[in-house]
């Protein structure tokens, strides 16, 4: 038990100084490209919000409510307009064929640092309190392409869980190879492969279930 024991903190602490190093940097890297944008597109959103919240607490008696629903809106059109937002907009042609909008495309981005950051993202996307899932369901299920067509119909829902069962959709796990290879070169390669297998896939199942 004692070698157990030891074996478990070495390789614990191995993970947390050599692949946490590199964890860490990508995290930066996704929390910036959410949070920062072009400097004249996120100076407009802030001002337009802060128009708008100041009239909001002006106003006798004060709307909480009123408030909250503008907040989230502008935690919404900060994060379309980031640099992830435009990352978003900029795919949005190479993922069409799997069904996707450019608010996936910004979920698929920012959940590369895990999964289940990807609810998180549509909650923010479409203006909802995160732990809300029936308002996110109802919202989502209304989503409508600029077409008039529904965005998550089977085929797209199917699409994106086949997407997310194949595709290298998690930091740590590159990390880890890079770590026990010491080499970018087959994470890379990991990750550029799953993502094609996944892309294949996904398109498949969208093309025979739409």
């Amino acid at each position: 038990m004692e070698n157990v024991g030891v074996t478990m903190v070495e390789k614990a602490k191995i993970f947390v100084l050599e692949a946490g190093k590199v964890i860490m940097v990508i995290s930066l890297l996704i929390w910036f490209l959410s949070s920062y944008g072009p400097s004249k597109r996120m100076h407009t959103v802030t001002e337009k919000y802060e128009h708008a919240k100041t009239a909001l607490i002006a106003a006798v008696p004060v709307n909480s409510t009123a408030i909250e629903d503008l907040d989230r809106e502008y935690g919404t059109e900060k994060l379309e307009n980031s640099y992830a937002g435009i990352l978003g907009k900029s795919i949005e042609p190479v993922i069409r064929p799997l069904g996707y909008d450019w608010k996936i495309g910004i979920a698929l981005i920012t959940s590369f640092a895990a999964r289940e950051v990807f609810v998180g993202t549509m909650a923010t996307l479409y203006s909802v309190d995160e732990n809300n899932t029936a308002t996110l369901q109802e919202k989502m299920e209304n989503a409508k392409r600029s077409d008039g067509s529904k965005v998550y119909t089977l085929a797209t829902a199917m699409s994106l869980i086949i997407f997310y069962v194949l595709a290298m959709q998690c930091m740590s796990t590159l990390a880890v190879v890079k770590r026990e290879t010491k080499s970018w070169k087959w994470p890379m390669i990991q990750l550029a492969y799953m993502t094609a297998l996944a892309y294949v896939c996904s398109w498949i199942t969208f093309l025979l279930l739409r």
